[in-house]
């Protein structure tokens, strides 16, 4: 508390950098100048922000070759282009994160100093720090008083993005769910909202070291795919959710019921074409879905919040100092949950 109570004073901050791609050992911590609000703009004591794929992508951006991007070539080059092509442009990542807002713009009527907010900056990143600015009406919102700050700052991406991508599939109370990649952070978040929001019957697919966290998520029945396949079940489903689109519509088809929908929020390039094809013909179709989020999801959330219909698990926490052990973490695949920075 007294070396942040200093660097206020000398309006500087802690963040963590990174000058060039590659492994966690890239992100440093260094003193930045505090930010300072414009107008429309609230700044925000950062208390937590949690670590997502995006992030590791950005880290490590020049060695993601088009084939290993989730995306069709063009969005490769799109977040080539804005994630820098030899060196990155952006240097401070983290984008979902909770804080408390320590200073307002004095054209800002929405927030006021002190209020418990969460958040998402997008692609302009900037939360791995004791500070960031946004615009009042940016992707923010007053923290529930239910929730605390490391379990809020989980919530804001992967929640809006799960909520906008089921939607899409317009479930039926008592429908079979079936989400592929249950344990991440849009995965966990789709758990929860088809089982508590829409009324589904939901099954999650994750891996062996992640069934009891999706069991703490609601899910119906968890199944490991390192142990079994569900396509080779007779479990036929109205809705199968594939996160990272790594599965295909001739393996999974068998497991739809005659009306089903195989949904994809990762996608190249091949299975559009097959969107475009099964919505002519067939009964089973492919949806291939893009959303954005808007503000309006976040005040929904934070309903769903209140409401205990959403819920966040930590798995593990680490100091600001320490967010290149938590990068690497995560990609040696020890985490069964969520990974949070506490700043």
């Amino acid at each position: 508390m007294e070396i942040n109570k200093k660097y206020n004073e000398m309006g500087k901050m802690k963040a963590i950098v990174y000058k060039e791609y590659g492994e966690p050992d890239v992100l440093q911590i260094v003193d930045l100048v505090k930010p300072l609000p414009k107008q429309n703009e609230v700044c925000i004591r950062v208390k937590a922000v949690s670590i997502n794929f995006g992030d590791l992508l950005a880290r490590n951006y020049k060695n993601i070759s088009p084939k290993n991007f989730n995306m069709p070539f063009l969005f490769w080059i799109i977040a080539k282009i804005s994630f820098g092509f030899s060196k990155p442009r952006i240097n401070v990542l983290g984008n979902s994160f909770s804080g408390e807002i320590e200073s307002v713009g004095n054209a800002v009527t929405l927030f006021k100093t002190g209020d418990k907010v969460f958040g998402y900056t997008g692609e302009k990143m900037g939360a791995y720090a004791n500070y960031l600015c946004m615009p009042e009406n940016g992707f923010l919102e007053i923290l529930p008083s239910n929730i605390a700050y490391d379990e809020a700052s989980i919530i804001p991406y992967g929640t809006s993005i799960a909520l906008n991508l089921l939607r899409k599939a317009n479930i039926q109370k008592g429908q079979k769910v079936l989400i592929v990649g249950a344990s991440g952070g849009i995965g966990s978040a789709a758990v929860q909202l088809a089982k508590h929001l829409f009324e589904a019957e939901v099954t999650g697919v994750c891996s062996s070291k992640k069934t009891e966290f999706v069991k703490m998520l609601g899910a119906d029945k968890v199944i490991d795919y390192q142990k079994e396949d569900f396509t080779k079940n007779k479990d036929k489903y109205d809705l199968i959710f594939d996160i990272l689109g790594k599965g295909t519509l001739k393996h999974y088809k068998n497991s739809l019921k005659e009306n089903g929908i195989y949904l994809l929020a990762s996608f190249k390039m091949k299975k559009l074409l097959q969107m475009l094809w099964t919505s002519l013909r067939g009964r089973k179709r492919l949806i291939c879905a893009l959303v954005s989020p808007k503000i309006e999801d976040l005040h929904y959330i934070a309903k769903l919040i209140e409401e205990g219909k959403i819920k966040s698990i930590v798995n593990k926490s680490y100091p600001l100092e320490q967010t290149a052990e938590a990068h690497r973490y995560i990609e040696n695949r020890k985490n069964s949950g969520n990974v949070v920075i506490i700043v």
